[in-house]
């Protein structure tokens, strides 16, 4: 099983973009070309510029969550300012999280890290539940073409 840890994290709240995915959670190449497609029309258009030049720090996010029935994928940031034309806002409430951490190169990180945590720590962890609602992934610039990221699941105690 992959190393995680348990921690408390104070609420807080990410600006995103997003699209409702339609691929097959359990196909991971359609999903990840679903995904790459839309973050490349991020960068193409501006948005991603525009969001992080909002952040308030260098951390850049995926989110996952089921809004209005569907599954949907976010870019985010913990904006320091507003992004009017912003998807969504995502609040994450204070809770236990599981926190499994990883490096990796800049595109699969995310991926990397959800699929470890959702195929290989969740399924095995018989004390804690995730609680639904979103769940994300952030990765950080190491400065040497690879990247450090944590995927953040909310749980509670059995």
């Amino acid at each position: 099983m992959a190393d995680y840890t348990i921690e408390r994290k104070k609420s807080f709240t990410l600006t995103a973009y997003g699209f409702s995915i339609r691929s097959n959670f359990q196909d991971m190449t359609a999903l990840q070309k679903e995904k790459a497609e839309f973050w490349g029309k991020l960068k193409a258009d501006g948005r991603f510029d525009k969001l992080k030049n909002a952040a308030k720090d260098d951390r850049e996010w995926s989110v996952n969550e089921v809004y209005q029935g569907k599954p949907w994928n976010y870019f985010a940031v913990e904006a320091g300012k507003s992004v009017v034309d912003a998807t969504r806002i995502i609040e994450f409430p204070e809770s236990e999280y599981i926190v499994v951490a990883g490096t990796g190169e800049k595109e699969a990180l995310f991926d990397q890290l959800t699929y470890l945590a959702f195929g290989g720590v969740l399924p095995r962890i018989t004390d804690y539940a995730y609680i639904g609602g979103p769940n994300a992934t952030y990765r950080i610039d190491h400065g040497d073409d690879t990247y450090y990221g944590e995927f953040w699941v909310p749980v509670v105690k059995r």
